[in-house]
């Protein structure tokens, strides 16, 4: 049985989400669950869940934990029997087939990159965050790994990202477009402009740059830019997805009676569904030697049961090594 090393304390709704959820996974997959974190933290929350406690549940200890606005290396290096240097330990050594973290993402990248390993021939590990179109979805990174990034950091990532797609949403032949402030390639900063001229000549479905306003019209299956750019774009998606929600349910007066109100609400829910960050539980941190999810710091339970489910997927289907296995044989340019 695959198990999925947790750290249990991360996140802001600490652990009882993070419990819950994970628990929620393990009933609806069959996995371990190796809970890291704090012992009477722990045992409160698993007997909160009383009899619905599936089997093959372990706790390990770790009494340390990294705040979520604590500088990550400094913490790390300090913190030695932090949560999540001992869940991603517990991978790096094989007694757990991936890594779920909801903390403080800088701490899980540092802890997952030191830890895990890089794969061959890539510099930087970058989120890749799953964003809704009209179309279905795209591959949005770096989300939120690297806040500097050089040039050929972005075709590493336009590379990886480019697979993943096929891995993950069964897309032959993806589009990737690089985020920018104009569509021609004169335009944005330098860092946009050297990396355009790169991914011309890397041999994939590069089809220029991608402007702000085209990222939810589908024109593009994975949307590359540095992981500051990237967090914004993803906070702001999320935010304005939960207000068009919210406006929708409470602006769209139905008429025409019952059957019309059923209609709409099932509409409304529908949309919530395809916009709510939950529905995806996590990011995968892409690079690393090894299967690392990353939760958003406020995941609620549903958000990370969906999020071990896909560190439970990955394992499952050996992600990682697919994707070693098509970087190296497409080649990725080193920074």
């Amino acid at each position: 049985m695959l198990r999925i090393a947790i750290d249990a304390m991360g996140g802001d709704c600490g652990p009882r989400a993070v419990v819950a959820g994970a628990l929620a996974a393990a009933l609806d997959r069959p996995m371990g669950l190796l809970l890291v974190g704090q012992m009477d933290a722990m045992r409160a929350e698993l007997a909160r869940a009383g009899d619905s406690r599936p089997a093959g549940v372990t706790l390990v200890p770790a009494d340390e934990v990294v705040g979520m606005d604590e500088a990550p290396a400094v913490a790390l290096r300090r913190k030695r029997h932090a949560s999540i240097r001992v869940a991603a330990g517990l991978v790096a050594r094989g007694r757990a087939a991936a890594l779920f973290s909801a903390g403080n993402t800088g701490a899980t990248v540092v802890a997952a990159r030191s830890t895990l390993g890089m794969l061959g021939g890539v510099a930087r590990p970058a989120l890749a965050t799953t964003v809704p179109t009209r179309h279905g979805a795209a591959i949005l990174l770096d989300s939120g790994a690297n806040s500097a990034c050089r040039p050929r950091h972005l075709v590493q990532f336009a590379v990886m990202g480019s697979v993943y797609a096929r891995v993950a949403l069964g897309v032959a032949r993806p589009r990737v477009g690089l985020l920018s402030t104009g569509t021609e390639e004169s335009k944005g900063n330098a860092l946009t402009r050297e990396a355009h001229r790169l991914l011309k000549g890397a041999g994939l479905g590069f089809i220029g740059n991608v402007e702000a306003h085209d990222v939810f019209e589908g024109r593009a299956d994975v949307l590359v830019c540095d992981g500051f750019t990237g967090n914004i774009v993803l906070k702001l998606t999320e935010g304005l997805a939960e207000m068009v929600a919210e406006v929708l349910g409470d602006e769209l007066v139905p008429s025409g009676g019952p059957a019309n109100a059923r209609a709409l609400a099932r509409a409304v829910r529908r949309l919530r569904r395809r916009i709510d960050y939950t529905e995806y539980g996590g990011a995968p941190l892409l690079g690393v030697a090894g299967i690392a999810i990353v939760g958003h710091g406020r995941s609620s339970a549903k958000a990370v049961r969906n999020a071990v489910i896909l560190a439970h997927h990955f394992a499952t289907h050996r992600i990682v090594e697919r994707i070693g296995r098509e970087i190296a044989a497409t080649g990725v340019p080193r920074a």
